[in-house]
């Protein structure tokens, strides 16, 4: 006959009670890389220096919703895709045609002359669009 165990009220050497925090601090990590490489890709438009007023109108975004972004050199870019100055009009055109209910909004680097922003909503205009608004960012304090 075997010799019995002995009961050990402080429980088996080889079992731990302490969390292993290695896994969660792994997980944790990996999901702020990823959070910080798609951030800047949710952003419409081009990347542009936006003017600051202190309240800033909201404006709702929707899917009927246009991004026309002017950078500082001045080119042009409808939703992500950059547009010369010879095809803005035909384009501007074009996606009126396709949906005369969208709207328009203008994202305008702050560095640009405002005529060179004036120019654009002109063209827009002239595309048929008459929801025209202009993209700010609130001034941080």
């Amino acid at each position: 006959m075997l010799p019995k165990k002995k009961h050990n009220p402080i429980g088996d050497p080889a079992v731990r009670g302490d969390i292993n925090v290695t896994p969660l601090v792994d997980v944790c990590l990996v999901l702020l890389i990823i959070f910080m490489v798609v951030t800047p890709m949710l952003q419409k438009g081009a990347d542009v220096q936006m003017r600051q007023t202190p309240d800033p109108g909201k404006m709702p975004e929707n899917q009927k919703q246009v991004t026309v972004s002017v950078k500082q050199d001045g080119t042009v870019c409808v939703q992500q895709n950059w547009v010369t100055d010879e095809n803005l009009p035909a384009t501007l055109k074009e996606l009126h045609d396709q949906n005369p209910d969208k709207s328009v909004v203008v994202k305008g680097d702050r560095r640009l002359k405002y005529k060179d922003v004036r120019k654009v909503m002109r063209l827009i205009n002239e595309a048929g669009f008459t929801r025209v608004g202009l993209v700010v960012e609130k001034k941080r304090t």
